[in-house]
């Protein structure tokens, strides 16, 4: 781990259809190091965060085990429960790509949205109401300006996780 990073962070890529988005754990990366520079946001001391490069069905599975949703969503979070791990991200390949084409973003820019998110949920911060959904896209906001990336809340688009039904 470095001062640059603040999380060591360990990616994990379980689908050869990454292979499309050959940048995909440097965009990782970079969204962890905004994430961990952004004033206001706390990490622990050694913090370390494990990330997940998968496809919908390996995603779907786990939506389904662990959130009784039979069907693949874009980001999943997993809060370890303790010690220094956050816990784990996981991001479905075909949905990023789908959504991206739908909002016509660079599936990069929506995977640093998407890292972004999931890492933000590992620190405590959620959308289940009004309020924190305002208060999570302002910051998800924020971070990603850091990165040169516009706001994707900025058409309205739902946050990531939500259905798209």
């Amino acid at each position: 781990m470095t001062e640059e990073t603040a999380i060591e962070t360990h990616i994990a890529v379980l689908s050869d259809l990454w292979e499309g988005l050959p940048e995909a754990e440097h965009v990782v990366r970079r969204a962890v190091v905004a994430v961990g520079r952004t004033p206001g946001i706390t990490l622990p001391p050694d913090a370390e965060l494990s990330f997940a490069l998968a496809d919908d069905e390996q995603v779907r599975v786990l939506n389904r085990d662990y959130r009784a949703i039979d069907k693949p969503t874009n980001v999943l979070s997993f809060p370890a429960a303790h010690g220094t791990l956050l816990g784990d991200v996981i991001v479905a390949y075909e949905t990023l790509e789908k959504e991206a084409v739908e909002e016509g973003i660079s599936s990069a820019d929506h995977l640093a949205h998407l890292a972004t998110h999931g890492l933000l949920h590992l620190l405590g911060y959620d959308h289940d109401t009004e309020a924190e959904a305002l208060a999570m896209e302002q910051l998800e906001t924020a971070i990603l300006a850091g990165l040169g990336i516009k706001d994707p809340h900025a058409s309205g688009r739902m946050m990531p996780g939500e259905s798209h039904a």
